[in-house]
């Protein structure tokens, strides 16, 4: 990343296409509350005040170089004009030294910018990802994972952009303008005027171009939209595709998006390069306006040859930085917009941990009393749900899809706090103690494995790294994924690839029931932990889980009704109620909604 203010090869040798990050068609995206983002953001500076002030006094010393060598250049022409000669080397000598300093100045911009960048993005991330985990599970279950990886990523890489490069570009450019045009005054206001006249014609094509052009590059990014939709759910649904022998038609489709997408990407091109030549044509203009009412001045006496030279040079110089920043605006405004995302994140009440309570769940006695719950206010799932698990007993939650039976799960966690009613373990009303108290008591193996790409020691030693490898092993071999352990390459040290993408839905499941045997949970949670994987693996999994839950008090959610016949109390539920209670056999004699839901899936009987 170049934070040099000096080259003038910048901006008219870049062109201004709308591939460039900033370029002038590109839509500006503008924060509400830009001051107070701004001051949150300085916050984040604070720490290091030091690489603030060293990387403007690089700018500064940058820009004074920059500024003072074409002054000198100008004496260097006026003494060869006049034959003196004796005086051309110390001047030289002068102009040799400012262009050392300026490209020293360059680098230590590029070396403060780098670190004050860095440590200032890691400072924000770290936040905002320590601020992610402190959220609530209403709070993420209501809003895109996408969103929040967004504001990880992209919004933080905005930000990251606009400290390395558009900060110190921005002071320096600012500076720039104010000695050129010193300077210029300096030698000629009437030559001076001439200039700020061409360069105000740059702005005025700038503007005109820019508008024409941003009505293209908004629609190009509308349809690359839709040429990315496309593609995903093509691709992700190929096998169906296929299957239907509908190729030609996706094919058709996606010729017709990108058809679509290249003809507008032409014109918005065309629109954005031609930025580049206009910008050269009035630069060149420029030059030749200085040196044509240059020479008339000279031949008048007002100015020196010297001066021209001079001159060339700082209309380049004051011409580049206007159109930086005019670049530089849209950069830092999308960057505060970002920031401000990225604050808004931060600005959510993290999740109630409230309870004081000193507690340790010794039997795991659970009761529901009178609960009642809704997402939504209004729409309530929950209904008076009244339970009771007494230690050790293994309570099944079944019933169809949406009945309530994870949503019960989510109160027990604290994921979700009840309307009305308790929940109390062990007695204690469960919103009297911490949540991470009630939650470091239970162990829970969902239908979804969730695996981490690290070892697969790690993975089962999650809840604990402190556990010996000893205590690993007993519970891989009680979990029967030790047999999966030891297909793998490097056994417990394998590293698992894509969270587990490498491993079966069982090996995945295994693994999973052997980090929950090393938590030592009083209760268990099984939330449809087999209801995805083939009948063989689902008898070694039903093997891990009895061992498993041996002495524990265990809730089980399942649709699969064989692995839960064996249950001390199987609970149907419906719409949120709760419709039937008993055992397995005592649920057939009765008939009523378990039976049918047992018939349904053992006897084939239509329902």
């Amino acid at each position: 990343m170049s934070t040099n203010s000096a080259p003038a090869s910048s901006a008219v040798s870049m062109g201004f296409g709308p591939r460039g990050r900033g370029a002038p068609g590109a839509p500006v995206e503008k924060p509400k509350e830009a001051k107070a983002t701004l001051s949150r953001l300085a916050a984040y500076f604070a720490p290091d005040l030091k690489y603030v002030v060293l990387l403007a006094l690089s700018v500064v010393l940058g820009v004074v170089a920059s500024v003072l060598a074409p002054s000198f250049q100008s004496k260097a022409i006026d003494n060869l004009v006049g034959a003196s000669f004796d005086a051309i080397p110390p001047i030289l000598g002068w102009m040799l030294l400012l262009y050392l300093l300026n490209g020293g100045a360059a680098l230590l911009q590029g070396y403060f910018s780098s670190r004050l960048t860095q440590r200032v993005i890691y400072r924000l991330r770290s936040d905002l990802f320590g601020k992610v985990l402190s959220l609530p599970i209403p709070y993420l279950d209501s809003h895109s994972h996408g969103d929040m990886m967004s504001r990880m990523t992209n919004d933080a890489e905005n930000v990251s952009n606009v400290i390395s490069s558009s900060l110190s570009s921005l002071f320096s450019g600012v500076l720039t303008l104010i000695g050129t045009v010193v300077m210029m005054l300096r030698y000629s206001v009437p030559l001076t005027l001439l200039t700020c006249a061409t360069v105000l014609l740059s702005v005025v094509l700038t503007n005109v171009i820019s508008k024409a052009m941003r009505k293209y590059y908004l629609q190009r990014q509308q349809l690359l939209g839709r040429l990315n939709g496309i593609v995903e759910e093509k691709v992700s649904a190929c096998k169906t595709v296929t299957a239907y022998n509908l190729q030609d038609e996706a094919v058709t489709e996606f010729n017709a998006a990108s058809d679509e997408f290249t003809r507008i990407g032409i014109i918005g091109d065309s629109i954005g390069n031609s930025m580049g030549p206009m910008m050269n044509m009035i630069n060149n203009l420029s030059f030749v306006i200085v040196a044509a009412f240059g020479g008339w001045f000279t031949l008048k006496g007002m100015i020196s040859v010297g001066v021209i030279s001079a001159f060339i040079i700082y209309s380049k110089q004051f011409s580049r930085p206007i159109n930086e920043l005019a670049q530089l605006y849209g950069q830092i405004q999308t960057a505060i917009a970002g920031a401000e995302r990225i604050f808004g994140v931060m600005d959510e009440t993290a999740e109630d941990h409230s309870g004081d309570r000193s507690f340790d769940v010794s039997d795991g006695v659970i009761e529901f009393e009178h609960v009642n719950f809704s997402y939504v206010p209004g729409q309530q799932v929950i209904y008076d749900f009244n339970l009771r698990v007494e230690a050790g007993k293994k309570i099944a939650l079944v019933g169809s899809t949406g009945s309530g039976k994870t949503t019960v799960v989510n109160l027990l966690m604290r994921f979700y706090d009840i309307d009305s009613g308790r929940i109390t373990v062990d007695g204690v009303d469960i919103r009297d103690i911490s949540s991470d108290i009630v939650r470091d008591s239970i162990g829970i193996v969902l239908q979804d494995t969730v695996l981490f790409t690290d070892t697969v020691r790690n993975n089962l030693k999650y809840a604990d790294r402190t556990l010996t490898d000893k205590a690993m092993i007993e519970a891989a071999e009680s979990s029967y994924c030790d047999k999966v352990v030891d297909a793998l390459p490097d056994g417990y040290d394998t590293v698992l690839t894509a969270a587990g993408a490498n491993l079966s839905q069982g090996q995945r499941q295994l693994l999973t029931i052997g980090r929950a045997f090393l938590s030592y949970p009083k209760i268990l949670i099984l939330d449809e932990a087999t209801s995805s994987v083939d009948t063989r693996t689902e008898q070694h999994i039903q093997n891990a889980m009895v061992k498993l839950m041996h002495d524990r008090t265990s809730l089980i959610i399942a649709h699969r009704l064989s692995t839960i016949q064996d249950a001390d109390q199987i609970v149907v539920m419906e719409q949120g109620h709760i419709i039937e209670t008993g055992t397995h056999t005592e649920l057939l004699e009765k008939g009523g909604k378990y039976y049918t839901l047992y018939m349904t899936q053992f006897a084939g009987k239509e329902t």
